[in-house]
């Protein structure tokens, strides 16, 4: 098995590849306005982690009072993302990422880790089943079936922020809260806009640009959320045939 894996870091960010989306010639909008959400985010202790080959394995966590998500809680990891696809997989590489994660957390003196999942597995979401054979369990959840999933060393846990459970706001058109931490949002945001655009649909575009505004969220977040006629449809990104299916609710 290959063991090699590389954490990316203010001094390699420019040149290692971010797994996603794999350029090696052409910028990418979304890589380079990822690179730029890293860049600020590693000196928080954010970390992002990958299998050293040109493909996609990786595990991206930070400290919860920094990540960029409506949770709450003293002294955790929260897990953005854990994603093996590919050649990489069925090689044990999402086992070594996540227990590198909760080594890394006990080492720090964290009081455990947590992450988003679901009633039923979600797409854009880390494969819940395989983290509760860790130990996550559901500590929380949201009327709309999303749910948070902990693994605490001490007893203690996160939850949703009282916003995030909400799941309301007053503007009735199309509105999707985005961040810059996926390198999928700008040209899922260019599909959604061009669609809106042709089809006449009223859409709002909501960049979340702050740790308070991410804290705040009216929703559950992962880097992504979708509302429609006052109600919070999904944290998953829309191509056009399920942008479809929101829009004739």
């Amino acid at each position: 098995m290959n063991t090699d894996f590389i954490n990316l870091t203010t001094e390699n960010l420019a040149v290692e590849h971010l797994c996603c989306i794999i350029r090696s010639k052409k910028p990418h909008p979304g890589v380079e306005a990822k690179r730029q959400w890293l860049s600020d985010r590693i000196k928080e202790g954010h970390v992002f982690r990958k299998l050293n080959v040109k493909g996609c394995a990786f595990i991206e966590y930070a400290p919860l009072e920094t990540a960029w998500v409506p949770i709450v809680g003293d002294n955790y990891y929260y897990v953005y993302c854990l994603w093996v696809a590919g050649t990489p997989k069925g090689n044990g590489y999402g086992r070594e990422l996540i227990e590198y994660c909760l080594t890394d957390a006990k080492a720090k003196g964290k009081s455990g880790v947590c992450m988003l999942g679901a009633k039923k597995q979600k797409s854009w979401l880390s494969d819940q089943s395989f983290v509760k054979k860790f130990g996550f369990e559901v500590v929380d959840t949201t009327n709309d079936g999303y749910e948070l999933l902990a693994l605490s060393f001490d007893g203690t846990t996160p939850e949703f922020a009282p916003k995030a459970k909400t799941s309301k706001i007053e503007n009735q058109d199309l509105t999707i809260y985005y961040d810059m931490q996926c390198p999928y949002i700008c040209q899922y945001i260019e599909t959604i806009r061009r669609y809106c655009e042709v089809n006449e649909v009223s859409v709002s575009f909501i960049q979340v640009d702050t740790l308070q505004k991410a804290k705040e969220l009216p929703c559950v977040f992962n880097n992504w959320g979708v509302f429609y006629k006052g109600c919070f449809e999904t944290v998953n990104l829309l191509n056009e045939a399920y942008l479809k299916r929101i829009l004739k609710k």
